[in-house]
């Protein structure tokens, strides 16, 4: 039986109505489809960027706090050298005051010819030399002579053999030194150094420990002694 015109139309008209029906839940489905992804893809690039900025920010944290270690190490070790220049400075001005006091020794005449004569005879005893030169001076040459006079008998004496002892009248030691002198062997090689500096200098080495202790207290970190 053939269909009409108003059959065929009316047949048509619900074949696109069927097909625009699919093509909008297609259309659908698509959009959903793509907010999802876009979704995803948006979470993903979200995380991703926040790892980043974490990490970023991490590492800057890092920074900071390495950069604060330095800056303290810096600052405590800038204080430990204040602290130990003062130190020293302090240990310099009582060794300076203690070359003031030996100056003063030698503007004694009774106290200085008493320390001529030791400091002469321990020459005498470190050398072991039968003969020797001595440097002093030039303002000590008399009060030198006179301590070298009264102590070769006791040398000789003690160590049971002669020595024959010089005073070099030529090369002096210099006037602006506090005192004491210098003991040599004939041939000038081998001295002994009993100025009042040097002994002073070897006073103060030996006893630096102490003397660091009796003024800045002892050190708890130390476990042993110079």
């Amino acid at each position: 039986m053939a269909l009409s015109d108003a059959d065929v139309q009316k047949q048509i008209k619900h074949m696109m109505a069927f097909i625009e029906q699919e093509a909008s839940e297609k259309a659908e489905e698509i959009d959903a489809k793509a907010e999802e992804e876009f979704n995803i893809e948006k979470g993903r690039l979200v995380q991703t960027q926040r790892v980043k900025i974490m990490e970023y920010y991490e590492k800057k944290d890092k920074q900071i706090e390495q950069h604060k270690k330095i800056q303290m190490s810096n600052l405590m070790n800038q204080a430990r050298l204040k602290v130990l220049k003062a130190r020293d400075d302090m240990i310099t001005d009582l060794l300076n005051e203690a070359r003031v006091q030996l100056a003063d020794i030698a503007k004694d005449p009774a106290r200085y010819s008493t320390l001529l004569e030791g400091l002469l005879l321990q020459g005498f005893y470190q050398l072991l030399e039968p003969k020797v030169t001595i440097r002093c001076r030039q303002q000590d040459v008399e009060m030198v002579q006179a301590a070298v006079n009264k102590n070769i008998p006791i040398y000789k004496d003690a160590v049971k053999s002669n020595i024959v002892v010089k005073i070099d009248q030529e090369r002096f030691l210099p006037s602006d030194i506090c005192g004491g002198v210098e003991v040599y062997n004939d041939n000038g090689k081998i001295k002994v150094s009993n100025t009042l500096e040097s002994r002073l200098q070897l006073m103060a080495q030996q006893m630096m420990p102490e003397i660091r202790v009796a003024l800045f207290g002892a050190n708890p970190n130390r476990r042993f002694m110079d």
